[in-house]
């Protein structure tokens, strides 16, 4: 099938993870359609710079002496790109795209045209599926989130509808889906010109939820294409501090309910993550006094637990109508 979409831009946020940028990077090698790729740099301290003026001098990488999160950066190489290619690949640094994929997923946005955004399959490194495919966050996916299937409810619940995930992502044909784990999306670049970007109130997880939910709003349909394959290592960056991690994954959260959620709604939710939260610093007590971990941890944990319960009492909706499109 001929490719109207190319050339295809791919922006690549880089944070410290040089040795796993420098296989991302050689992976799109094996592209057989024309790319364009920018690799931003959130002030990394390791060689990741380095390395991909190195490496891959053809690439263009813009540095940035901050870290102002992953959606800033994103949309400053989105910005780079989104005027000269036809669609745009999100691309996180711990990814490895496996030949054939990316010309799969250009494929599909070719042949369906109010089709914005395709997600592919993602592998775990050791070649098992990895959940990609997801509907939006409610009040249970909240409840299944805080009271984990097989800790505290029952296990089979884990996979199932009610915590957003999809049966037909243990097939084999593209389905329809509300949105992809974001670390490969490729988005039409006329989405983008009349949705915007990542909404930059978010500086870790949850923008691409928030962005396929606007792009959804406006019309566009979201799907996800098993042909096309990713292992993705996950948590390479935001591994590095897991308590701030934490925050700022519960901060995404809110930040998406305030925005999205109705009032009754918004009232359960900062009901539910409290309960969460409350549990959660009993957990860490319970597991330091069976010695299950030192007090540092402890310590951690209840710093990112006490900080989330604070947060939530601060809790405020955020008119959409605000948000920069």
């Amino acid at each position: 099938m001929e490719h109207t979409l190319s050339p295809i831009g791919v922006v690549v946020v880089s944070y410290n993870t040089a040795p796993l940028l420098r296989r991302c990077l050689a992976s799109l090698q094996a592209c057989t359609l024309p790319l364009r790729i920018v690799v931003v740099d959130n002030g990394s301290r390791d060689e990741s710079v380095v390395l991909v003026q190195r490496e891959f001098p053809a690439l263009t990488v813009r540095e940035r002496p901050d870290n102002p999160g992953y959606a800033a950066a994103c949309n400053e190489g989105i910005s780079l790109l989104a005027d000269t290619c036809g669609a745009i690949l999100a691309l996180n640094p711990d990814t490895e795209v496996l030949p054939g994929t990316i010309e799969a997923m250009a494929a599909f946005l070719t042949a369906h045209p109010r089709v914005g955004v395709v997600g592919p399959r993602l592998l775990n490194p050791d070649s098992t599926l990895q959940r990609a495919a997801f509907r939006f966050p409610d009040l249970i996916t909240t409840a299944l989130d805080l009271f984990p299937p097989g800790e505290v409810l029952p296990g089979r619940l884990y996979d199932s509808w009610w915590h957003g995930r999809y049966p037909a992502e243990l097939g084999t044909e593209p389905f329809p889906i509300d949105y992809p784990l974001g670390a490969c999306m490729l988005v039409r670049s006329a989405t983008i010109a009349e949705v915007g970007g990542m909404d930059e109130g978010y500086f870790m997880y949850c923008e691409e939820i928030d962005w396929c939910r606007r792009i959804k709003q406006a019309g566009w349909a979201i799907w996800q294409v098993p042909a096309a394959q990713v292992i993705h290592v996950g948590g390479a960056a935001t591994g590095q501090f897991r308590w701030r991690m934490q925050v700022a994954l519960w901060r995404a959260r809110a930040r998406y309910m305030a925005k999205f959620a109705s009032p009754a709604m918004q009232r359960a939710y900062r009901l539910l993550v409290a309960v969460g939260m409350i549990r959660l610093m009993g957990k860490a007590w319970l597991g330091y006094l069976s010695g299950q971990h030192d007090r540092d941890t402890l310590r951690s944990h209840m710093l990112a637990y006490s900080l989330i319960l604070g947060e939530i009492g601060r809790f405020a909706p955020i008119p959409v109508a605000k948000v920069t499109r």
